[in-house]
């Protein structure tokens, strides 16, 4: 069989990439060794790889400077309304491909590499992912940030520049282990410090008032060290900035106060102010309560509102005359991703009242339309809520600040429901049951002008379940916007020879407004395009076999149905059930190996909260069932499982575009969007799911008809909740399951330790909430049907073609031009900002319309 084409011999054939013009090669190629003599300081005698990547992405990145400087040059001149993404995590992932796909340099840098006889794959597996997240809220805030900039928005993601992100996940006999994630060991070429806008953040201290106000003092200080990162837009010439912060001991720092003269201690407890950056909290839908994530959540806003307020007062339109706050919500709107950036409301309240001396029904009116909040999970156990000792200790004026936020949020509903304690205490910001707390969830809601979920049966439950109360108050409140991933990385940079078949067929604008991708369903029927969208799955599956085998060192079969299910362990995404499949899978083959069977490779994988027993548990099963699985001479090539060692943005860019079978199978109304699944969906990967957050959508735009959907509905699982769910019904009823459930339990799969599973069988019969069981019949039946449809690859492929015709809602430029439109009241421009070599006044001058 013919070798696949490498990307790089792809990416020659690809317009979208960019025209290679001979002028062009030979400049970037000047810039690399520019680079790699001047700012590297090496030959081409000893430098490395490393090297060769840096020399690179510097040069790309002079390509960012000129754009980047005018971008926010022209923001200066028209002052645009901004838009601040407040975010705890960015998922970023690499940026090497993504920068030379938006600026539209990608051929002719692969020419240049070429002609240096380099490797670009080679180089672009030397960069380090930027793990700034757990997962899909993390990595959702980086697509926004690329559709943002794609749809000329004036908009700036601020985040915490941690010095670890995500831990690196090792599988060592099994089990996870973590290892720390020093991903800026080697530089970051892609940042620039600020030192020049550092900021003081403060912390505990106790409240003085007088007549002037309150005034917070005796607090300690952190200073915030500013780095920003270019954020291009795709082909527009726009430049936004992504600004993390860092945590710097300011240089006094233990000198001044009550000091004995330790010097030397005094200096190494810098350490213990410059922590606040040190690490990501590993946690994904799940609420951890301790006194450094508070100080994060603080550290973030704290600057961040600063900087607002500074570009607020700066601003050339308002730069003459006294300051007026009246237009502060016509030029800055703040979303809060989730409840993590939850203090933004009282330090606004804070800054307005007790520094700018406004009154508090100004300010307060002035802050709501200003914050808008979006929900990512109904789960109770991920909601934040703050204890108030620990809030009075570290932020004492925003607790009061909070209390009175509640107090006249507490009587506007009192007015309205007199005699309804019950509902008051609902409503109230504060919990009083089990220790005080404060719900930030509500906090944000009676904070914002706007809340929203993000998938319509998530907006749907929050509505009518979660703060039922609050939707009732305020209706027009709440809104949807369904979640999106952006094109550019999930289909351009991953799975260029999908991508250029799209733009052979139906153009390249497509791009840019993925519901173009409707124009494919005119070629369902159509035999060539079938034949090539076949081809292009095959030879994807052929490059993830190798590096499989290279990494695993199992023989994969790449004709077998890729079967993948990759994302965070959780209980809630069910990757028992997946489990419970792989093992009735084993046993028929193990009754029965001359029946035929439909050859699979299972490919699972995710990082598990290191706290996080039972999904380290959860690994471990499927580590080991894979193991008996592999080594069994029944088995042959029909049956393999790989279990995915650290799953990540970069190797999400590898798996999905490879996958035949996308896992989504969650309880219903536990999973509030999900975007994995609409990267596979992209990618001509079919689904098999429950009707659970975006899955529910995408059947409503591809047909039913055209994944596989089992399981409850929403429905099913609170009618079950009312009549109890009793798992021992299932497991006595279904023979399957029994047998299944009795190997695990029997150290039938860990024979040395045939005790080991215990706690995972305990949890799925006395405490599953999630109905593993309630499931599993459905689950196998669905999965015969997907059988059935591999083994006719013309029907499967016309399917998949279906499916990739019907993802365009899925784009975040969609769910981008949304939230412009519904909320920021901003509107999306096509306008080019001019490259670097043209004047800025020329723009100004010509503009019909601000952007």
């Amino acid at each position: 069989m013919a070798a696949p084409l490498t990307d790089q011999e792809k990416r020659k054939q690809i317009s979208i990439r960019g025209i290679v013009g001979v002028e062009n090669v030979a400049e970037l190629k000047k810039g690399f060794n520019r680079h790699l003599h001047f700012t590297l300081v090496k030959d081409r005698n000893v430098a490395t790889p490393r090297d060769y990547y840096f020399a690179l992405a510097h040069t790309v990145r002079d390509h960012l400077v000129g754009r980047w400087i005018r971008t926010q040059q022209f923001y200066y001149e028209t002052d645009p309304k901004r838009v601040y993404y407040l975010s705890l995590e960015f998922y970023m992932g690499r940026t090497l491909q993504n920068t030379m796909i938006n600026l539209g340099l990608q051929n002719a840098c692969d020419e240049a590499i070429y002609q240096l006889g380099l490797d670009m794959e080679d180089l672009e597996e030397m960069e380090e992912d930027a793990g700034l997240g757990n997962g899909g809220l993390g990595r959702l805030a980086a697509c926004f940030l690329d559709s943002m900039a794609t749809l000329g928005l004036a908009a700036y993601g601020y985040g915490i520049r941690y010095e670890y992100g995500i831990f690196n996940q090792k599988i060592k006999n099994g089990w996870q282990v973590e290892e720390a994630d020093d991903w800026l060991r080697h530089g970051n070429p892609w940042e620039k410090a600020r030192p020049e806008y550092m900021l003081p953040v403060h912390f505990y201290g106790r409240v003085e008032e007088s007549k002037e106000g309150a005034k917070w003092v005796d607090t300690q200080v952190v200073l915030a060290m500013p780095y920003d990162t270019p954020i291009p837009g795709y082909m527009n010439n726009t430049v936004n900035t992504m600004r993390l912060w860092s945590a710097r001991a300011p240089n006094d720092f233990n000198l001044m106060d009550f000091n004995v003269g330790d010097y030397i201690q005094a200096v190494l407890d810098r350490n213990l102010a410059e922590n606040i950056s040190r690490v990501l909290y590993p946690n994904d839908n799940f609420f951890e309560g301790k006194e450094l994530r508070l100080k994060q959540e603080y550290f973030v806003v704290a600057a961040t509102l600063q900087d607002i307020m500074r570009r607020f007062k700066n601003s050339k339109k308002g730069s003459s005359g006294p300051v007026s706050f009246d237009s502060f919500p016509e030029k800055v709107a703040i979303q809060l991703n989730d409840t993590h950036p939850a203090m933004a409301i009282p330090e606004l309240m804070r800054v307005f009242v007790d520094i700018e001396k406004l009154d508090w029904d100004t300010a307060w009116a002035i802050t709501k339309r200003t914050f808008a909040y979006t929900n990512h999970t109904v789960l109770p156990e991920a909601l934040e809520r703050w204890p108030i000792g620990l809030l009075e200790t570290l932020l004492p004026r925003h607790l009061q600040i909070i209390y009175r936020i509640n107090q006249g949020h507490l009587d506007e509903i009192s007015a309205l429901f007199p005699e309804d304690m019950d509902r008051i205490r609902r409503m109230s910001l504060i919990e009083e049951d089990g220790g005080k707390r404060v719900n930030m969830a509500h906090l944000c809601i009676v904070g914002s002008h706007a809340v929203n979920g993000v998938a319509e049966i998530h907006s749907n439950i929050i509505k009518t379940d979660v703060f039922r109360d609050f939707s009732e108050l305020e209706p027009e409140k709440f809104q949807n916007k369904t979640n999106g991933i952006t094109p550019r990385r999930w289909l351009l940079l991953c799975n260029p020879g999908l991508a250029e078949l799209i733009a052979e067929a139906i153009g390249e604008e497509y791009v840019k407004d993925l519901s173009q991708l409707q124009k494919l369903n005119e070629l369902v029927d159509d035999d060539t395009f079938i034949r090539d969208v076949s081809k292009v799955k095959q030879d994807n599956k052929e490059k993830f076999s190798q590096y499989l085998e290279k990494e695993y060192m199992v023989e994969i079969n790449p004709s077998s149905m890729f079967d993948v299910h990759v994302k965070r362990i959780h209980e809630y995404k069910r990757q028992l059930l997946n489990c419970l499949h792989i093992v009735t899978m084993y046993n028929r083959i193990r009754k029965n190996p001359k029946a035929p069977f439909v050859p699979r490779t299972v490919i699972i994988g995710g990082k598990a909260a290191p706290g996080y027993h039972m999904a380290k548990m959860i690994i471990k099963l499927i580590t080991a069932v894979g193991e008996v699985v592999n080594k069994d001479p029944v088995v042959g090539s029909k049956l393999k499982v790989i279990y995915l060692e650290n799953y990540r943005v970069s190797l999400a860019e590898k798996v999905i575009p490879a996958t035949d079978l996308s896992e989504q199978i969650s309880t219903a109304g536990t999973e509030a969007s999900g975007t994995g699944n609409m990267k596979f969906m992209l990618n001509g990967a079919l689904t098999i799911g429950t009707m659970d957050g975006a899955n529910v959508e995408m059947a409503e735009e591809a047909g039913e008809e055209n994944m596989f959907i089992f399981g409850m509905r929403v429905e099913d699982v609170a009618e079950m909740d009312v009549q109890g769910y009793d798992a021992m019904t299932y497991y006595q009823k279904i023979p399957e399951l029994k047998q299944a459930i009795d190997q695990i339990n029997s150290g039938f799969f860990c024979p040395k330790q045939p005790e080991l599973f215990k706690d995972v069988t305990n949890m799925l019969f006395n405490h599953d909430r999630f109905k593993v069981f309630a499931d599993y019949e459905d689950y196998i039946t669905c999965q015969e049907k997907v059988n059935e449809l591999y083994q006719n690859p013309r029907e499967w492929t016309k399917m998949v073609i279906k499916n990739i015709a019907a993802s365009g809602k899925f784009s975040s430029d969609r769910t981008i031009t949304d939230y412009a439109t519904e909320v920021w009241g901003v509107e999306p421009t096509d306008l080019k900002i001019p490259p670097p070599n043209d004047t800025i006044q020329n723009l100004t001058q010509n503009m019909d319309t601000p952007p």
